[in-house]
């Protein structure tokens, strides 16, 4: 049966009695010590015990800091899954989801608040006993997922993140990502539960390269993880006269999006003592793959998705249906993933139990929707994904929501999205929309319609309005390969142009 409290939280707070005056935070430029977490931990499981019942989930809203680790090591100890939402979902994306998950209370600050489901959200059924985490993904119908991670399957990847990556006692590492990523159970939860240093990252100064590498010299960082928009900021701030390589960091990881070949690069030569991963994962299955990138070879983009972790198991299934070995849909299953969405149609999507897989039978699957193919030496490769959902700084983004959001303003007759090669942050979301002949909506007016719908990752960075009609395949869907080229004021390409749509 999955311990209700699980190893991790216990782990963390072991460590203030081992090592009390050692830093377990550091923001800012401020140390929290392990017997300052440990306290400030007991104080919020004091308050969490007079506004919370026993087993609750809690859906912990407060920005990343120190006491907010603390908020989260406490719903742990005390077995209250910690509901993790983005803090810039809407309204109506965050109600959605607390309601899916069950979840009947909020805390922001030390104010517990009871929630009431959104019309046309029943209550679902709370999450299974023995739940850490509930993490949110973006969602594939344009409202989040709740992602319940049992205690068990955390305690695993904590152990297997720690001996991968030499993370023990005093080790400094980097936490660029918010504290509702799964990038967290490596950076921040592996990091506290084997006595190590989190320097958490403000999201403040979280688009400045030079206060990001200040940090990673300052507190001689020595593992780091981050999206690939992270070391191409780091990289560009980089000055070879100016303070030298990155001679401390043992470990680079980067995931969530295509690392480029010039930022991976530049990586390269920014830590020259590093060893650099390419790691692969959905928020419902944690890291599945790892590629570690050959330092001998010249760079490639993008990276291979490279093999599974110890415990991992495989397979690809093509168009119909079929197991196959060289190109299909990858299909994972992991020590460290999901019990499944609270909505069981959701997981019945998703999550395949095959009672034929195995010796013992019943093995879980989870269909990841990406497309993927195996070299001759069975190293998995991205191809693309099965749906419209593509990854923006890491998040997840469905463009065909984007595309409803657009046409649901009242000037809009067509909307097209898609993404571009950014040299910075790898991909940029782009939008193209016809408007109405007497229209005098401006890009930054849609903008605006789509920064109050939308969440924050899913709102383009380029909006094109033009007056012709958007290109269309020969199926007569638009066609997002088109959509590239076509800029205010430019001719347009007749509404029946051939292509291949994506």
């Amino acid at each position: 049966m999955t311990d209700p409290h699980g190893e991790t939280a216990e782990a963390v707070l072991r460590w203030a009695e081992k090592t009390p005056d050692a830093p377990a935070l550091w923001w800012n430029g401020t140390a929290t010590t392990y017997r300052e977490l440990a306290d400030e931990t007991a104080a919020a499981r004091a308050r969490l015990a007079e506004q919370l019942p026993v087993g609750a989930t809690l859906a912990v809203l407060d920005a990343k800091a120190p006491r907010t680790v603390a908020t989260v090591l406490a719903c742990l100890a005390s077995g209250r899954p910690a509901l993790l939402p983005s803090t810039t979902l809407p309204r109506d994306h965050l109600a959605a989801v607390t309601a899916e998950a069950g979840c009947r209370y909020a805390l922001a600050g030390e104010a517990v608040t009871a929630l009431t489901p959104p019309p046309g959200h029943a209550r679902k059924q709370a999450v299974p006993p023995g739940t850490g985490f509930v993490l949110t993904t973006s969602g594939s119908t344009g409202t989040p997922k709740a992602v319940p991670l049992p205690h068990d399957g955390v305690d695993a990847f904590t152990r297997w993140a720690a001996d991968a990556f030499g993370i023990t006692e005093g080790t400094p590492v980097l936490n660029y990502a918010p504290l509702n990523f799964d990038l967290c159970l490596l950076d921040v939860w592996t990091t506290l539960a084997h006595g190590g240093q989190v320097v958490l990252v403000d999201p403040a100064i979280a688009a400045s390269g030079p206060r990001l590498l200040g940090l990673l010299r300052a507190h001689r960082i020595e593992v780091m993880q981050a999206v690939p928009l992270f070391y191409a900021l780091v990289s560009a701030a980089a000055r070879p006269e100016e303070g030298g390589p990155l001679e401390t960091v043992r470990h680079a990881v980067f995931t969530g999006d295509v690392m480029s070949e010039q930022t991976l690069a530049d990586l390269t030569a920014l830590a020259p003592r590093a060893r650099l991963h390419n790691v692969y994962g959905c928020t419902e299955t944690n890291d599945s793959l790892v590629h570690e990138v050959d330092r001998d070879r010249p760079p490639s983009s993008p990276p291979p998705l490279g093999r599974p972790l110890p415990g991992v198991r495989i397979r690809l299934r093509d168009s119909e249906g079929r197991i196959v070995t060289d190109r299909g849909e990858l299909e994972v299953s992991t020590p460290f993933q999901s019990t499944g969405y609270p909505d069981r149609r959701r997981t019945a999507e998703k999550f395949i139990t095959d009672p034929a897989d195995g010796p013992g039978g019943g093995v879980r699957w989870f269909r990841t929707g990406d497309l993927v193919e195996a070299d001759a030496d069975g190293v998995l490769r991205l191809v693309g994904r099965l749906d419209h959902q593509v990854k923006i700084r890491g998040v997840a983004v469905n463009t065909a929501e984007v595309e409803q959001v657009l046409l649901n303003h009242p000037d809009v007759v067509e909307a097209g999205v898609t993404t571009l090669p950014d040299p910075v942050e790898g991909r940029r979301l782009v939008a193209v929309v016809r408007l109405e002949r007497d229209s005098t909506a401006t890009s930054l007016d849609l903008k605006r319609h789509c920064a109050a719908r939308l969440p924050r990752g899913s709102v383009p960075a380029t909006l094109v309005p033009v007056r012709e009609p958007l290109p269309r395949t020969g199926t007569g869907k638009v066609d997002r390969r088109a959509l590239a080229a076509l800029r205010p004021g430019a001719p347009q390409a007749p509404a029946a142009s051939v292509g291949t749509g994506l």
